[in-house]
């Protein structure tokens, strides 16, 4: 993989968010050649010396025109969370039109390779773990339907006009760098964190060393072109687990205290109700609740067997990294 990338030009879109960045990274010190895309007026970070800058509009044909000239593989990251402002339409610009603009691109620049990022998410919840690349679409809300359909059209285009398309579809990212998961650290560690329900729902990981390594094999191996690939870590504890698990990290007890779920499910839905005429961001989502509900564990044998991908990172490891993180950065 090391001598794969010497001097390869990639572009790789949303690199000022948590997994471009890190991809991003990661490709240069591989000696690649790297363009990153970034969005203008977006986050504010600091690239290596040697990573090229193009800033534009991903929502704009010619940007993403002009971003794919001279370009060999491009790795589409780039996303819109889940927000009020905008609506669906903030979410199929980025999702679904821009999927289309740089696949038309890579064909007008003949670029070996586009790699487009979906989520686990798509899947919604598997009834019966774990599931699978096969098992079927069940998005729960707006962000989910217009993955599902940004990777659709990817995969429908790039047989269409000839350009080898892979997706990666990611599990539940983290790792030092990102902040989501400290809404699960900071309560556990005050003793203050509710369980919303049993807790026996499975939530499948990946620690962002490891999901790097599937992009990298998504944009190298032939055998991915017109393949979809869940990438996961090595476990998808029940959350019961998983907040054990962050105890002992800490050196605290594990948390004991149970709600039901209905009750925060309907605030969350009140929430969202009386937000949306102020375009403001609900302080509770309905989607929230389900990460208590939803079951997602998932196999990656797919990945293993096709590209070679094998997960290194335990899920104590990598939560410890993470902490370690928050510690330095006195985030707890």
């Amino acid at each position: 993989m090391d001598q794969f990338w010497q001097s390869r030009n990639v572009l790789v879109t949303g690199a000022a968010g948590f997994t471009g960045y890190n991809l991003a990274i990661t490709l240069a010190g591989l000696g690649a050649n790297v363009r990153a895309f970034v969005r203008d007026g977006g986050s504010a970070r600091e690239f290596p010396t040697g990573i090229e800058i193009f800033t534009g509009d991903l929502t704009s044909e010619a940007d993403c025109l002009n971003a794919c000239e001279g370009i060999d593989t491009v790795f589409h990251v780039a996303a819109v969370f889940r927000q009020v402002k905008g609506g669906r339409e903030a979410l199929e610009a980025v999702h679904v039109h821009a999927t289309e603009y740089l696949i038309r691109a890579c064909k007008t620049h003949r670029c070996r390779r586009f790699v487009h990022t979906s989520t686990m998410g798509v899947h919604g919840h598997v009834k019966v773990g774990p599931g699978n690349e096969d098992s079927p679409f069940s998005p729960g809300d707006d962000y989910q339907d217009t993955k599902v359909e940004g990777e659709l059209r990817a995969l429908e285009l790039g047989k269409a006009l000839d350009v080898p398309v892979a997706v990666v579809r990611p599990c539940g990212i983290y790792g030092p760098g990102d902040t989501r998961f400290l809404k699960i650290v900071k309560p556990v560690l005050q003793g203050r964190f509710i369980m919303i329900g049993s807790g026996q729902a499975h939530y499948h990981f990946v620690y962002i060393d490891d999901l790097v390594r599937g992009f990298l094999l998504a944009g190298e191996k032939d055998a991915a072109i017109g393949e979809s690939f869940l990438i996961g870590g090595k476990e998808s504890p029940t959350l019961n687990e998983l907040v054990n698990v962050v105890a002992s990290i800490l050196g605290v007890a594990p948390p004991k205290l149970k709600i039901p779920v209905w009750p925060i499910y309907y605030l969350g839905w009140v929430c969202e109700i009386l937000c949306k005429p102020f375009g403001i961001e609900p302080i509770l989502h309905r989607r929230r609740v389900a990460f208590f509900t939803k079951n997602r564990e998932f196999s990656v044998d797919k990945a293993g067997q096709l590209l070679g991908y094998k997960p290194e990172v335990d899920l104590k490891t990598g939560f410890t990294r993470m902490i370690d993180w928050y510690r330095n950065e006195k985030l707890i």
